[in-house]
C-alpha cells in the first residue's frame, strides 16, 4: 500500500484527490493538510508520497518543499500547479521536486504518477513538460546546456537516461537492463554529473529537450 498526503489550500482539491486515490487498491490518502499544518500531518503519517500545492497563502509550497526535503526520510514530492507562475515552478525544480502535476490531471493518470513517484521515478504530465521545456531562463538555460551534453554520453548512458526520462525507478531500470539497482544508481549519478544537472527531473527534461525520447521511439 502506498501512503499519500495531499497538501493544498483548496478543500475541493483535497477532497477530489482523496476520492480518486482511495478508489484504487494500492493507494490510500493518510492525511490532507493546508500549508500551515502540513509538517505536522507528514510527521504523524510518514507518507511515501506528498502532493504539494506550489502556491498557497501563509506557508507556500516552496518553503514546505525545502522543509520536507530536510526530513530524515523525506517523501517523494510532486508539485501541484496550474502553471500560472513560472518563477515558482523553476524554483521548485531547483529545490529537487520529483515531479510536476497539473491539478486537472486525468484520474487514471494520477494513480499512475503516484506509483511512479513511490518507486523513485520522476513524473511530468505532458502539459507540465511542455511548459518546463519552453522556459528559456534560469533553470531553462541550464537544461539547454544539459541537452547539448546528452550527445557526449555513451550509448549505455543514453539508454539509462531515456528510461529515467520515462519515469522508471532505479529498480525498474535495473530489471529492464538486467543489472542491479545499485549499479543503476551509480550510472544515474554519473549521468547527472556529465549533464551538469542536479536532479533526475532536470536530467529527464534535458533528455526531452535533446530529443532523446524521440530517437528511442524511432529506433524501437
Amino acid at each position: 500500500m502506498i501512503d499519500v498526503v495531499i497538501v493544498d489550500d483548496e478543500a475541493l482539491v483535497r477532497t477530489g484527490f482523496t476520492m480518486i486515490l482511495n478508489a484504487t487498491d494500492d493507494l490510500r490518502v493518510v492525511g490532507t493538510a493546508t500549508g500551515e499544518d502540513a509538517l505536522d500531518v507528514v510527521a504523524a503519517t510518514h507518507p511515501d508520497v506528498v502532493l504539494l500545492d506550489i502556491r498557497m497563502p501563509h506557508v507556500d509550497g516552496l518553503t514546505l518543499l525545502r522543509l520536507l526535503g530536510d526530513l530524515p526520510q523525506p517523501p517523494a514530492i510532486a508539485m501541484l500547479t496550474t502553471f500560472d507562475a513560472d518563477e515558482y515552478v523553476m524554483t521548485a525544480l531547483r529545490r529537487g521536486a520529483a515531479g510536476f502535476l497539473l491539478k486537472d490531471t486525468e484520474p487514471e493518470q494520477l494513480a499512475h504518477y503516484i506509483r511512479a513517484l513511490a518507486a523513485g521515478g520522476v513524473v511530468l504530465s505532458p502539459r507540465a513538460s511542455r511548459v518546463l521545456l519552453d522556459d528559456r531562463s534560469g533553470v531553462g538555460a541550464s537544461l539547454d546546456e544539459g541537452a547539448r551534453r546528452v550527445a557526449t554520453l555513451t550509448d549505455q548512458e543514453q539508454q539509462v537516461l531515456r528510461l529515467v526520462a520515462e519515469g522508471l525507478s532505479n529498480a525498474e531500470i535495473g530489471d529492464r537492463l538486467t543489472v542491479d539497482a545499485g549499479t543503476v544508481k551509480d550510472r544515474v549519478s554519473a549521468i547527472l554529473a556529465k549533464l551538469g544537472v542536479a536532479s533526475r527531473v532536470q536530467a529527464a527534461l534535458a533528455a526531452q529537450r535533446a530529443g532523446l525520447l524521440n530517437k528511442g521511439a524511432a529506433s524501437s
